[in-house]
């Protein structure tokens, strides 16, 4: 159930996701009726504690819930005005819907360039646009233009966030799904790479559905956020408006006000959130 999403004209949506229900095992009911919009060009964040559903909802959009034996089992999913959740993940993507996973999962024995070279694979523009997009990619990365030589296994964290980005953009992607990029991150590097989402979202006009345990962060790049709890879209809204609600700087940002509350008094107070009353 949306909360409080705006009215958007549906040819000004890039995904739609509707109602949606998720079961893993035929038996494990993991979402619970999510629902939210990402605008063409908007940057919207997906945010929640860890288990609240959010890589669920990614994987949802992209199909790839069935290698986990999780299937979509109500609603719809419309990415570009095309229902995609009977699709499969080979023709989300060549729809250009691209997920970057969790964990920064490169090809750890491949080059930093082969890895790369591997997000073109469903092209069929020839040798010569690929190469151009490379050095596209290289443009907004030049760490790993340094490093093209590198393999990927002994490269830093930051490095392969980087690299996982760009094989992305290799796919010339309308949205990606980016999934938890500061999670292991030292806070610099954190912040660059949310510079590079932001640059890629104004120049290239790429969309992203951001699922982010660090709400402080992504509601700074964000347009719009959902918040997630056990498999339930709870609250949405500007990413403004949500860093200035109480409830979010509490609970989520660890901003508590002026009155500090003892661990007995969090634990009454999480039992009657406004927004679950």
């Amino acid at each position: 159930m949306r909360v409080s999403t705006p009215k958007t004209a549906t040819a000004a949506l890039i995904l739609s996701v509707n109602n949606v229900e998720v079961v893993y095992d035929h038996v494990i009911l993991v979402l619970k009726g999510v629902s939210l919009d990402v605008p063409s060009g908007g940057i919207v964040a997906l945010l929640g504690a860890n288990g609240a559903g959010k890589t669920t909802t990614l994987k949802a959009v992209s199909n790839l819930l069935h290698a986990e034996r999780g299937e979509v089992t109500k609603g719809s999913i419309l990415f570009d005005g095309v229902e995609v959740q009977s699709l499969t993940p080979n023709e989300v993507v060549r729809r250009g819907c691209i997920q970057v996973m969790e964990g920064r999962r490169a090809f750890a024995h491949l080059t930093l360039e082969e890895n790369l070279l591997t997000g073109a694979f469903t092209r069929k523009d020839g040798k010569s646009a690929i190469a151009q997009d490379l050095e596209r990619v290289y443009a907004y990365f030049p760490r790993l233009k340094e490093r093209r030589a590198s393999t990927a296994g002994y490269t830093s964290g930051g490095e392969q966030q980087m690299c996982v980005i760009g094989r992305a953009l290799m796919a010339r992607p309308k949205m990606i799904l980016l999934d938890e990029p500061s999670m292991g991150l030292a806070p610099q590097i954190v912040e660059e790479i949310f510079e590079i989402v932001k640059n890629l979202n104004a120049r290239e006009g790429v969309s992203f559905l951001l699922a982010e345990q660090n709400t402080n962060m992504a509601l700074r790049y964000a347009s719009h956020g959902f918040i997630l709890e056990n498999g339930r879209v709870v609250m949405d809204g500007e990413a403004r408006a949500l860093a200035a609600n109480e409830d979010v700087k509490e609970f989520y940002l660890g901003v508590a006000g002026d009155k500090r509350k003892s661990f007995r008094d969090v634990k009454h107070y999480k039992r009657r959130k406004r927004w679950l009353a």
